[in-house]
């Protein structure tokens, strides 16, 4: 009572997350409101959200936001690389089981009618070789994406797509040598944030990134490689 109220690590990111679907929103330069923000294909729709989830951990970000509550001192540089190397843990782990749950859902899908969910569980984790020890990050029987609307059904993937995007999005920024360079901020509005659905979702990232986009940088921010290695 009467403490100032603080927030996660992983409020910070949720925060970020939705404030990036809030811009995409309002920083919408279209004729019709039907093809503005979020009203974009279910592959694009994630990607201005996850993006800006990169901040959260930016060096130059926690040094003005990150404050002790008591002395209103900075974040430690040394403080600052654990979250980053905290960031990379488990990942081996927490890809495998979101893999298995965005495979199982097109999967399932194709499967028509009348299937017995859990023996279809079982049958499709042991045909891609899921370790014993691992089970999905949403077991099939309680895994509402798929099945309280259409919205995701046989689109679970797009979250690990979106972050494809995002990472390799970011890694613009990196290349910059600056995390707020004005001339790939520029870009990022014009062909991402503004466009909405008046663009086809490739030609929109290939205008931003100018290229299509590599995995390598998704597989270095999740630790799974390190600089350098093929992807």
């Amino acid at each position: 009572k009467g403490a100032p109220t603080m927030l996660s690590l992983d409020d910070v990111n949720t925060m970020l997350h939705e404030f990036g679907h809030g811009l995409h929103g309002l920083l919408a330069q279209v004729t019709y409101e039907r093809l503005s923000g979020t009203r974009v294909l279910r592959d694009f729709v994630e990607l201005p959200s996850q993006l800006f989830e990169h901040w959260a951990l930016e060096p130059e970000v926690l040094k003005k936001h990150a404050l002790h509550v008591d002395t209103n001192e900075p974040i430690p540089d040394a403080l600052i690389e654990r979250l980053q190397q905290a960031r990379r843990f488990n990942q081996g782990f927490e890809t495998v089981e979101y893999t298995a749950c965005a495979l199982l859902d097109m999967k399932l899908h194709a499967a028509g009618d009348g299937v017995d969910i859990t023996q279809f569980e079982k049958d499709e984790l042991a045909r891609l070789g899921m370790p014993a020890g691992m089970v999905m990050r949403h077991r099939l029987p309680h895994f509402g994406h798929l099945f309280s609307s259409s919205s995701y059904a046989a689109g679970y993937y797009v979250y690990m797509w979106a972050e494809v995007l995002d990472a390799d999005g970011y890694d613009a920024f990196v290349e910059a040598g600056n995390p707020f360079d004005p001339a790939v901020a520029a870009r990022l509005l014009k062909y991402v944030y503004s466009s909405g659905n008046t663009l086809e979702p490739r030609a929109a990232y290939r205008a931003f990134r100018g290229r299509d986009p590599e995995v390598a940088p998704l597989l270095m921010k999740r630790g799974l490689i390190k600089e350098g290695q093929p992807a």
